[in-house]
């Protein structure tokens, strides 16, 4: 598309992931003229599954788009953790009872469908969508901020949000920091579900068997007619600083051992791909004039929140909601926002919430992989878990917070050692 045929926008998306559509969408609902650009040839999105919580779908709902969302995917009934080499179940989520707690679903999907869903979303809002056009600089200017692109073209607008992922060419601007390499890869799988229902999975529930150094999740997509299934392993070959790591012959050396219904989906997995996993420190500083990042550019995690989609849906939701409030009329001059508050606001909530998400992300998955004791006093721990206690989602599935003052207190710490493991003395032994 010739940009120069169309008026100047108000906002550039550079990114056409789930978060860079997301965001256009907003702040197009804010009325805004928003232009993004995509450096791939045609839109898409790669993978399998997602899992939405509360705090994304009450989004979507406002968006006008839960209803055929949730016809795309699926509703489960449950959260199961399971241990990995006995297959005993440790704790529980009733996903009824989520929804009825923060008003809002738990749901699945396949990253393709929502990813589709947005990007019709945006072409209703009267999103530009431009593709095959990759940014390889980022500048302030006066009143604004210009994109470059590698073509030699370059495009400007009062605001630049860059939704660039995980080596974002922005955040250069603001920090030089690498991504964190974690020694975990995740391999992926989703087949029709007629070829694992001899395999003992449940067809209604997310499953997730925590093992030593290892995970494997299980749950259906696409109204139940696919089953997707997740591999997460620690690599030895990337431990000793190979390059070629995360190989097909350690995904089947991490599992051995492990229950019935892993090492019956394991054979299903796909074995040409893996998703090697990558985080980045927390940056609290994400404004550099109006230049803005968004999602993974800001905010990588590792995935054992199941809040990375998430976060980036949140981002442009809490940016157009404050773009909205510091807006004055549209005149010849321009859109009428007040960017400097604006994005002020915006920084200043999110930054600190996705700082919390990416932490505990790391420490969600030290507690899935312990072995021995830690291992068995994890355990001990998740069995003595009531199934309605929701001291540990609140924080994260309640309402987003627009302000920091909204921002609820983090769950609480309870020491492995505290735990009472089975076959262990009851003198002295401290509450889980």
């Amino acid at each position: 598309m010739n940009t120069t045929e169309s008026p100047r926008p108000d906002a550039l998306v550079v990114g056409g992931g789930i978060g860079g559509l997301s965001a256009a969408l907003a702040l197009a609902r804010q009325g805004l003229r928003v232009r993004l650009y995509e450096q791939a040839s045609q839109f898409g999105e790669v993978g399998a599954g997602l899992q939405l919580a509360p705090n994304c779908t009450r989004i979507l709902r406002e968006y006008g788009l839960l209803d055929e969302i949730i016809r795309l995917g699926v509703l489960p009934e449950h959260v199961l953790m399971k241990d990995a080499l006995t297959g005993t179940e440790l704790t529980r989520l009733d996903l009824k009872d989520v929804e009825r707690r923060y008003g809002s679903p738990y749901l699945v999907i396949h990253r393709s469908d929502l990813h589709s869903v947005l990007l019709r979303g945006c072409e209703r809002e009267g999103v530009e969508l431009i593709t095959g056009t990759r940014c390889e600089a980022y500048e302030n200017i006066v009143g604004g901020a210009r994109v470059t692109f590698t073509d030699g073209r370059s495009d400007a607008a009062e605001l630049v949000l860059a939704a660039d992922g995980l080596h974002s060419v922005a955040r250069a601007l603001l920090v030089g920091d690498e991504p964190v390499n974690s020694a975990y890869v995740a391999y992926r799988g989703a087949v029709p579900i007629e070829q694992v229902q001899a395999n003992d999975v449940h067809e209604r529930d997310i499953v997730l068997y925590v093992g030593p150094h290892c995970h494997f999740i299980q749950y259906p997509l696409r109204g139940g007619r696919t089953f997707n299934q997740v591999a997460v392993f620690r690599s030895p070959k990337a431990l000793a600083g190979q390059d070629d790591w995360g190989t097909p012959d350690e995904l089947d050396r991490a599992f051995e051992g492990t229950c019935a219904p892993v090492q019956k989906g394991l054979p299903l997995m796909w074995r040409d791909r893996r998703w090697r996993m990558f985080d980045r420190e927390p940056l609290m500083k994400w404004v550099t004039g109006r230049i803005t990042l968004l999602g993974d550019a800001a905010h990588p995690p590792l995935q054992y929140m199941a809040q990375g989609a998430i976060m980036a849906i949140e981002d442009g939701w809490v940016l157009a909601r404050h773009v909205g409030a510091q807006r004055a009329r549209r005149s010849s001059a321009g859109s009428g926002v007040d960017w400097e508050a604006a994005l002020t606001a915006y920084e200043v909530v999110r930054s600190e919430h996705c700082r919390r998400v990416v932490l505990t992300a790391r420490s969600w998955g030290e507690l899935w992989h312990h072995v021995g004791t830690k291992r068995e006093q994890r355990d001990a721990v998740m069995r003595a878990r009531d199934p309605y206690d929701y001291s540990f989602t609140d924080w994260i599935y309640g309402p987003t917070a627009l302000t920091a003052d909204q921002e609820p207190e983090m769950y609480p710490r309870i020491p492995l050692d505290s735990a009472r493991t089975r076959g262990a003395p009851q003198e002295g032994a401290g509450s889980a």
